[in-house]
């Protein structure tokens, strides 16, 4: 047994392609091995701006010879199947193996080297690799058929224990020697061996460690502000871009001038991250502080100082900017700023921005003045829902977009709006995706609800639905956040009359569907089961998406219980029973009188004739936990009745009897839920 060493270097990866990258590269080539008949006993990756690697260990060095049989037609077959099966094979009928009157076919395969299907693979694993962007480069390139790679391919250095394995491509050949860091490490290193890859590169000031850095990032960031008697903000995906940047990461602390905290501070967040990957940080109130991390590549002899006023230079510059488009924005009423999106289209076939903004305000009046959302003031929605988008013409987000919605609750503030009013500006967008905080203030959730809602409805009457995986204007997100905003609110309405108010039209029903489908989406991850969805919604009448969940919940409570599983397996025989059937139940005094022979009849008429009401009188006041307990009730006299009684008696009066008791049984059960739908 011995290791394996690959590096692929080449100029630099992309930070965010990365982590990915590790994943594949260890993918191909565990399928690789896989299709020669070999194993690693683990597969370690690593990243670093320049390099993908890999070290395989516990491989053998070579892999075993096989026997390959394939079974071949019967004797006596036609002569035609024979000649097929000897082409197939590449052997004479005198070489075949017979076997309980079937020819066989085996070929004895001897094993290969190991360095031999490694100096195959290698150049198959290169060619084969999905970047999700990559070149061709140099005088090559002008062929299709050269080498591509997310950045010219430099070396590669591919070792099976001492030894070199040798490969070739695009010219680019195999070997043992690398390079170290760009700038504290010069001419090539001599790699001895997989086991000595890491200390070799750490010596030259590169850590191969993806993980290392991250740790190195993380922790130093967090001293440099602790340092300085800050709190660094933690932003885990910013720890992994800069450790994808970097070779020798060195945190280092900057600064700002205070001037620059006028600008609201996710302006501020945003310009350090998005621009420069630059950590924010807080100070002792927790409010932010006039600071940055940032991450070097090298260990500076002036202990960065340089660095730091170079980065403190870009950021002033960067601040600079933003400041100017804060104080220019604030010059223009959001009143005016919305008379702009008269302008820009929403789409070609919906109309403008401000159509739709005339649209969610109207809505959102709408759902106020008709207490689905209470405690709200409908002039608030209306307000707020005619403000919600002017932000989009402003010059901040016309630099950030990832600030829309943001900036527009700072401006209404600015200039006077309520709280309300402003706060749902700021937060109309939410929840932007599943985990995003659902808003619970009365006029953010009108304005919320309502440009949800208009969205799905608009783009369902034009003709544009998610297709498939496709799902181009994000409604599945727009249908769970919808979805989120009513059951976490507890709004109760009927889903029927908001598209009613939306003039969703003839797209009504599929939109309906469709909200169904995403709840059970939604539902999913909260352990809440498909099947018990539609066994409620498919009853009809049940569209208080809030009222359906509360009854699926309490469903599914039931079902989950040994009573519970059997009264359905007593539903589903019941059901199978009157298949075909029209049982018409006799007048139950008669039969009382007529049937008082056979005991499990009259229990189980009696419990209907308590249960059934009971069901419905708790379903009418929502005690949904309390029907189930009445359904409870009949799950002792049905099992005595399916062990007592022939049902298709041959005494007709009996069997018509029996009959509608079954009936009886299984529309008392379908009060609650269609059982029918429910599987096991």
């Amino acid at each position: 047994m011995t290791d394996f060493l690959l590096e692929l270097r080449s100029e630099e990866i992309p930070a965010r392609m990365q982590v990915k990258a590790k994943e594949n590269l260890a993918r191909l080539f565990n399928d690789a091995l896989a299709k020669a008949g070999l194993a690693a006993a683990s597969v370690e990756t690593f990243a670093t701006p320049r390099r993908l690697a890999l070290i395989a260990t516990g491989l053998p060095l070579a892999t075993e010879a096989v026997s390959e049989e394939t079974k071949g037609p019967k004797l006596g077959a036609p002569p035609q199947a024979m000649e097929g099966f000897l082409r197939k094979t590449g052997l004479t009928q005198g070489q075949l193996i017979e076997r309980d009157g079937v020819y066989f076919a085996v070929v004895e395969k001897a094993g290969r080297q190991t360095a031999d299907v490694l100096a195959e693979a290698i150049p198959a694993i290169i060619r084969a690799f999905p970047w999700p962007k990559s070149q061709r480069w140099g005088a090559a390139s002008v062929s299709t058929e050269s080498l591509r790679w997310v950045r010219p391919l430099q070396g590669i250095v591919a070792l099976l224990g001492d030894d070199v394995v040798p490969c070739e491509i695009d010219g680019i050949c195999s070997g043992a020697a690398t390079m170290g860091h760009r700038f504290h490490h010069s001419g090539t290193i001599h790699i001895a061996n997989a086991a000595d890859y890491a200390a070799k590169l750490r010596d030259a000031h590169v850590l191969v460690h993806f993980s290392e850095r991250c740790r190195i990032i993380r922790d130093g960031a967090k001293a440099a502000a602790e340092a300085a008697g800050l709190s660094l903000v933690a932003d885990e995906g910013l720890v992994i871009e800069n450790t994808g940047l970097t070779e020798w990461p060195v945190p280092m602390l900057g600064r700002f001038d205070a001037g620059f905290l006028d600008v609201p501070q996710e302006v501020i967040q945003l310009t350090a991250r998005v621009n420069q990957k630059y950590f924010v940080c807080h100070d002792t109130a927790g409010k932010l502080a006039n600071a940055f991390v940032c991450t070097a590549n090298i260990n500076a002899h002036d202990n960065g100082a340089a660095i730091v006023a170079g980065n403190e230079k870009v950021l002033a510059a960067r601040l600079s900017d933003a400041k100017f488009f804060w104080e220019q924005d604030l010059k223009v009423a959001l009143d005016d700023q919305a008379k702009k999106l008269a302008q820009i289209t929403f789409h070609e076939k919906l109309g403008s921005v401000a159509d739709k903004v005339d649209s969610i305000a109207k809505l959102a009046r709408w759902l106020v003045e008709e207490g689905i959302v209470k405690g709200a003031s409908a002039d608030d929605a209306d307000r707020a829902a005619r403000l919600c988008k002017a932000d989009l013409v402003t010059g901040m987000v016309g630099e950030f977009p990832e600030l829309q919605g943001t900036m527009g609750g700072y401006y209404a503030r600015a200039q006077g709006e309520s709280d309300a009013v402003a706060d749902a500006i700021r937060d109309h967008y939410k929840p932007v995706g599943q985990g995003d905080d659902v808003p619970t203030a009365p006029v953010t959730v009108a304005v919320s609800l309502a440009d949800k809602l208009d969205t799905l409805a608009q783009f369902f009457a034009a003709g544009m639905p998610p297709t498939g995986s496709k799902d181009p204007f994000a409604l599945r997100r727009a249908a769970i956040g919808f979805l989120s905003l009513l059951l976490q609110n507890d709004l109760r309405c009927s889903v029927k009359d908001l598209l009613v108010a939306t003039g969703a039209g003839a797209s009504f029903a599929i939109l309906e569907e469709f909200l169904i489908d995403r709840l059970k989406v939604q539902q999913r991850e909260a352990g809440v089961r498909h099947d018990l969805i539609d066994a409620v919604f498919s009853l009809g009448g049940e569209d208080d998406l809030v009222r359906l969940l509360a009854r699926v919940k309490a469903l599914q409570a039931y079902i989950s219980t040994a009573e519970g599983a059997n009264l359905l397996a007593a539903y589903k025989r019941a059901a199978n029973i009157l298949k075909g059937s029209d049982p018409v139940s006799p007048a139950l005094d008669t039969a009382r009188d007529a049937l008082m022979a056979d005991p499990a009849d009259i229990a189980l008429l009696g419990a209907l004739d308590i249960a059934e009401p009971q069901a419905k009188k708790a379903l009418e006041a929502e005690q949904f936990e309390d029907a189930m307990a009445a359904l409870a009730t009949l799950r002792a006299p049905i099992d005595r009745f399916f062990e007592e009684v022939m049902v298709n008696d041959e005494n007709a009066a009996k069997r018509a009897f029996r009959l509608g008791l079954l009936a009886r049984f299984r529309d008392a059960v379908t009060q609650v839920a269609d059982f029918s739908k429910i599987e096991g």
